[in-house]
């Protein structure tokens, strides 16, 4: 097995994503790889149904800025340079793959939430990431 000399760390932002990035950052600190953190949003009309006929650009400009700022601070916090940092919009595990596709990553870092049954083993946003990914992939258990 080779070394791994492109890492992706895909975050959600919440409490634990600096555990994640703390994982990701081992891993390449121990191959003398390069680290970039990801960050997708979903489209409002994704997450409340593409039918509903109503405007929420302005909504989704506000969780756009906020997701930014929560990034930028979570990748000053762990040294991540702003040009390792991206905010995607669309579905994670498309994103995910694109850019790990894109920067050639040979390894995908990302939380995982432990929950009991396989099907909840790994999440839905991690278990997408999983399934179609076109290298390693690591889920860190983060949680209770």
């Amino acid at each position: 097995m080779s070394n791994y000399t492109k890492i992706l760390v895909a975050v959600d932002l919440s409490d634990e994503a600096s555990a994640v990035v703390q994982r990701g950052q081992a891993i390449a600190t121990n191959n003398a790889a390069t680290l970039d953190v990801i960050h997708v949003i979903e489209p409002l009309s994704f997450a409340y149904g593409g039918d509903i006929p109503m405007d929420f650009s302005g909504i989704q400009e506000e969780i756009q800025q906020q997701a930014s700022a929560k990034l930028k601070h979570l990748g000053d916090k762990h040294g991540i340079a702003d040009n390792r940092q991206h905010i995607v919009l669309g579905r994670p595990e498309v994103e995910v793959h694109g850019l790990a596709a894109e920067t050639g990553a040979d390894l995908i870092v990302i939380g995982s939430h432990g929950r009991h049954g396989l099907a909840l083993l790994l999440g839905s946003t991690a278990n997408g990431v999983l399934h179609g990914a076109g290298c390693d992939v690591l889920a860190v258990r983060v949680g209770k």
